[in-house]
């Protein structure tokens, strides 16, 4: 009998056309890091509401035999505040059973990290040409892409970014379910990007393009804000939680570190009788995102970590001597059969509504966005990098069995991968069952609830939250988290359903 061959490795996302870019790397003889930037690049064509080079990211690499490391390729904010700029323009993304304000406009472009952290990670992990990792993308742009269900929800979420524009309106015309997305321009930037390399974007064309339309349409940016951008490498926050030890963003971004702060509040509680969905696993979940909440904002912009150990205390005293039982992104998670591990998070906010002209790349709106902005849309301090709830995980159980996961969906990405580690780890639930498991947010106030927990529990909670939004279906709205779990040689995929996601063991 012939030997079976071992899987060349294992991809999670958020499309199947995505996948199968990082799919085809992987068995072309290509590393996890060969094939994230495939799916990186094709991400920013089938999945443009998500990812666009006009937007940031960040990856989490751990390559065999090397030490972790974050690639900080976010947006900073830019280097002075035009006078002359416009105002922000309010607008509602529409979920169904809830809404949520975003504010767009060319005065909520921040300087763009996508592509300057494209060409670091090649220059440092990859193996194939680049010529060949940006096939799939440009097949993609040029011939176009049919629109999937859940893009085509996407696309309706956010509508009124996607007609800010006569160009905007233009090139995303088509984005009904079943419609072919051609996008020839962006097809075209990507192979003169490839030809010419980061200087295209930062001191090139594309740079012009981007600071004549701030300059003419109210933005902030200058030639000097995007010559002066630069890719940080980061070492990963890491922390111990049960038997496990997690790496995940560290700051300035806030998403791994509030993460990390309601990993500790859990830490200290004993789940070992608590049943998920159970009144007392719903309350514990809602006091820790009470209390994560709370000192967020507590430490307002200033230095003080989540994770300062006074501020941990505090919390720590009150998660246990609390009563109980009486009362938006797009992430990419790729190991391969050598051992390397990939988790890149990408984000584009929700655009601006604009292009830089004559390319077919919209532009982002992280100065706009209210979960980067706590204190409110707009309040940004000049040239800093920007920071962001995308926290790409890796939980190291042992030495053969690790898991990578990340998570698109503004800011619910916190609560939906501390879900998931949590089913993990506290419930000992396989991979699969504890991404599709039913999730929760509470954030001022109101419970946002999946289906799939009891009536007699909902109805113990409504005794104690103000509001629930009680939600029909799962939804993107409870973030996306796609993951790849390592065991020796035997791999598993889990793509979140609640973004479209796809799971692949090649």
């Amino acid at each position: 009998m012939a030997a079976i061959p071992e899987p060349a490795g294992a991809v999670a996302c958020g499309h199947p056309v995505t996948a199968q870019a990082a799919c085809d790397v992987l068995l072309d003889g290509g590393n996890a890091y060969d094939a994230v930037i495939a799916a990186q690049l094709v991400a920013c064509v089938v999945e443009p509401v998500l990812a666009s080079l006009g937007g940031g990211g960040f990856l989490l690499a751990h390559a065999v035999g090397e030490k972790p490391t974050v690639y900080d390729f976010f947006v900073q904010t830019p280097r002075v505040r035009s006078a002359a700029a416009s105002e922000l323009l309010p607008i509602e993304a529409d979920f169904g059973t809830t809404t949520q304000a975003f504010h767009v406009g060319p005065a909520a472009i921040a300087t763009p990290g996508m592509v300057k952290g494209l060409f670091a990670i090649y220059a440092d992990l990859a193996s194939l040409p680049m010529t060949r990792l940006v096939e799939p993308a440009l097949r993609s742009a040029r011939e176009g892409v049919p629109v999937s269900a859940f893009q085509a929800y996407l696309f309706n979420v956010v509508a009124p970014i996607y007609r800010l524009s006569e160009a905007t309106a233009r090139t995303y015309g088509a984005t009904t379910e079943g419609a072919l997305l051609k996008q020839p321009l962006l097809g075209d930037v990507l192979e003169a990007l490839i030809r010419e390399g980061e200087a295209l974007f930062y001191t090139g064309e594309l740079a012009r393009g981007i600071t004549n339309l701030c300059a003419q349409q109210g933005g902030h940016l200058s030639m000097a804000d995007l010559a002066s951008y630069r890719v940080y490498h980061r070492t990963p926050l890491v922390l111990s939680y049960r038997n496990a030890r997690i790496l995940t963003n560290p700051a300035p971004s806030s998403g791994g570190t509030l993460i990390g702060f309601a990993l500790q509040l859990l830490n200290d509680i004993d789940l070992a009788n608590v049943t998920f969905g159970s009144l007392e696993h719903l309350e514990l979940l809602i006091d820790v995102m009470e209390l994560t909440n709370e000192a967020r904002m507590s430490i307002g912009t200033g230095d003080t970590s989540p994770l300062d150990a006074g501020l941990l205390k505090q919390y720590r005293t009150r998660i246990s001597n609390r009563p109980r039982a009486h009362r938006g992104t797009t992430h990419i998670s790729i190991a391969d059969s050598a051992g390397n591990i990939a988790a890149m998070t990408l984000s584009n906010g929700e655009g601006c509504g604009y292009l830089i002209p004559g390319s077919g790349i919209m532009l982002n709106n992280m100065p706009g966005e209210e979960d980067i902005n706590p204190q409110g849309p707009d309040r940004w301090s000049t040239d800093l990098r920007m920071t962001s709830m995308m926290a790409p995980t890796l939980i190291e159980l042992e030495q053969n069995h690790t898991t990578v996961l990340g998570s698109g969906g503004s800011n619910r990405i916190r609560t939906a991968i501390l879900q998931v580690i949590s089913n993990l780890l506290d419930f000992a639930i396989p991979a699969d069952e504890a991404v599709r498991l039913p999730r929760i947010h509470y954030e001022r106030d109101k419970l946002s609830l999946e289906p799939g927990f009891s009536n007699q529990v909902v109805t113990e909670l409504e005794k104690r939250v103000v509001t629930i939004d009680r939600w029909a279906s799962p939804n993107l709205f409870f973030g996306g988290v796609h993951l790849v779990e390592r065991r020796g040689a035997k791999f598993v995929a889990v793509g979140d359903a609640r973004r479209g996601g796809v799971g692949a063991v090649i």
